[in-house]
């Protein structure tokens, strides 16, 4: 299980950095490491305990059975839709994770909720809180619970008071290193991400990190939802210490300046779109010195598109990182030896890391695209909120697809937007990005239907499929069909981004329950890719250099395995 993600060694460069910085790098990476422990946390209740007993087991069984847990962080696989590895676990991991009582039921929770007043009910559905019972029940007893003891029994519990321990650490090691930077922007930036850690108010914080312009690029905190499969709530936290490529992040910049242009031209009513978005999104190419938490479990990040507060994105917009060398090295270990496996000879050529990169960019733009605020029934409410559970997929389709009409769109008209040298308009180059994208395809499908990408790709593929622009071949490898595939992302750009416009749950969970599934064939070619690194696991050589093998006794060293057997 462990072989299907290919070790692979970080070494960053980083003598180009001040004094200063060197040792506050130091500092960012010690405070990382602690939300490993407050990420165990999250995803179970039982890790902890569990984890600390097979840190005991010295057999090789124990140690593999250790590496394993590591890599997913729990007993549960994420590429094998999040099913138990170890004995002693529940078969699956819960949907609610540790973020909600483990024996409350969804409709305990929204008819508690619907008995709230407004402050509180914004309370219970706030990204830094948990639920908890106020008294511990008797086993098995939860589902029991009258609606008037439900009332009564549950209560939001903020971040800050849930993992004060671990937090008020993290938050010393920020202030440490704040005193040791000499960049402004990230001395304040870590200033008020310590204080956040401790006040549970993130505000704040969030818009300093949007001003964030230092050569140590840090992003640490409670963001993404995916965890919370219940109700897509509840934030998870994670780290990502980077060091910022100057000059990659200057040739994509120019890519922002024409955000307002493509979502006045997105394929949906007229009505939907946004007329003024926030500023100019910024984006920061960069190399991962270290990650952490939800940053650092099953498949890795290759790319984010932070914050999730509404408020900052539209007052700031929103900042996409791409993370380079992590880039480079899925490309590299995963997608190449797929697409020679599932495309068709003649399409081989076509596959490039620049059009892999050039599409990563344009799904973390288009994030900040189509619907967020909307009105439904006269209600003001985002369509986060209204899709659920459902979100998450549906925005990655719908970042996807999004992003390929949006690079389809700067290609068209390239020349009047001075993008010739970023984005070559030719039709060569507009094949290599379908095609490049067909192989990701597949790539992303084996992450599993638990995971929202590869659930949102299995909507992309059987849409794109059923509308003609992929085409199986008679020897089962895949080929573009070049002159369907425009029209077809433009229909289902039109559908997604309508779903999320309209907040409609319903029309989310048919086209999700209808597509966003593995249909046999696939299922009969994916099994062609076994041997093949599913994705890379990280060795944080640099890192662990810089800290001096000073990391938390809670970080287990990777188990190596020989190159002869990662190819």
């Amino acid at each position: 299980m462990a072989a299907r993600f290919a070790p692979t060694q970080f070494r960053v460069d980083t003598s180009k950095l001040s004094p200063g910085d060197r040792r506050a790098l130091t500092k960012l990476i010690e405070s990382a490491h602690l939300l490993n422990d407050i990420f165990l946390q999250q995803l179970w209740g039982g890790n902890p305990v569990l984890y600390a007993k097979l840190q005991k087991d010295r057999t090789p069984l124990g140690q593999a059975r250790l590496h394993y847990f590591w890599i997913n962080k729990g007993p549960w696989s994420e590429l094998d839709d999040n099913k138990a590895f170890l004995p002693g676990v529940p078969p699956r991991k819960p949907l609610a994770a540790n973020f909600y009582p483990e024996n409350m039921t969804k409709e305990q929770f929204e008819s508690w909720l619907s008995s709230l007043p407004a402050d509180e009910q914004e309370q219970a559905k706030n990204f830094f809180t948990v639920i908890r019972w106020k008294s511990k029940p008797a086993k098995g007893k939860g589902a029991e619970r009258s609606p008037e003891q439900i009332r009564d029994q549950l209560q939001a519990v903020p971040y800050s008071q849930e993992y004060k321990s671990d937090l008020t650490r993290a938050a010393d090691l920020l202030r440490e290193a704040a005193g040791l930077t000499d960049n402004p922007s990230l001395k304040k930036f870590l200033t008020l991400r310590a204080d956040a850690f401790l006040s549970n108010d993130y505000y704040e914080s969030d818009l300093a990190w949007m001003d964030l312009d230092a050569p140590l690029d840090i992003t640490i905190g409670p963001y993404e939802t995916y965890n919370d499969e219940l109700f897509g709530y509840k934030a998870a936290f994670e780290a990502y210490v980077n060091l910022r490529d100057d000059q990659e992040t200057a040739k994509l910049g120019a890519f922002t300046q024409h955000l307002q242009d493509i979502e006045n031209n997105l394929p949906i009513d007229p009505q939907y779109r946004n007329p003024k978005l926030g500023a100019a999104a910024p984006i920061r190419v960069v190399d991962e010195i270290f990650a952490a938490g939800d940053g650092a479990h099953g498949v890795q990040t290759a790319a984010y598109n932070l914050p999730n507060d509404e408020r900052v994105v539209q007052q700031k917009g929103s900042k996409r990182v791409m993370l380079k060398n992590v880039q480079e090295a899925k490309f590299r270990s995963t997608l190449l030896p797929i697409a020679r496996h599932m495309l068709s000879r003649s399409s081989m050529v076509d596959v490039n890391f620049s059009s892999f990169f050039t599409h990563t960019v344009a799904h973390e733009l288009m994030h900040g695209l189509g619907p967020h605020q909307i009105q439904v029934q006269g209600r003001n409410t985002t369509a986060r909120e209204e899709l659920k559970e459902l979100y998450s997929a549906i925005e990655e389709a719908k970042a996807d697809v999004t992003g390929l009409f949006a690079l389809q769109y700067m290609m068209d008209h390239a020349k009047e937007m001075g993008l010739e040298n970023v984005l070559p308009a030719d039709g060569a180059a507009e094949r290599q990005l379908y095609v490049t994208y067909l192989a990701s395809a597949f790539r992303s499908l084996r992450f599993g239907l638990n995971d929202a990408h590869g659930k949102g790709m299995a909507l992309q593929f059987n849409y794109l499929t059923d509308k003609g622009a992929f085409v199986e071949q008679s020897d089962g490898t895949f080929a573009l069909n070049a002159g369907k595939i425009k029209a077809a992302v433009r229909d289902l750009d039109h559908d997604l981004l309508t779903l999320e416009a309209e907040g409609n749950y319903e029309g989310a969970k048919k086209m999700l329950d209808e597509s966003g599934v593995v249909r046999p064939n696939v299922r009969k070619a994916l099994s062609r890719l076994e041997g093949i690194p599913t994705d890379i696991e990280p060795l944080f050589v640099t890192a662990d250099e810089l800290t001096a093998k000073t990391a938390p006794a809670a970080k287990p060293k990777p188990l190596r395995r020989s190159r002869t057997r990662i190819r």
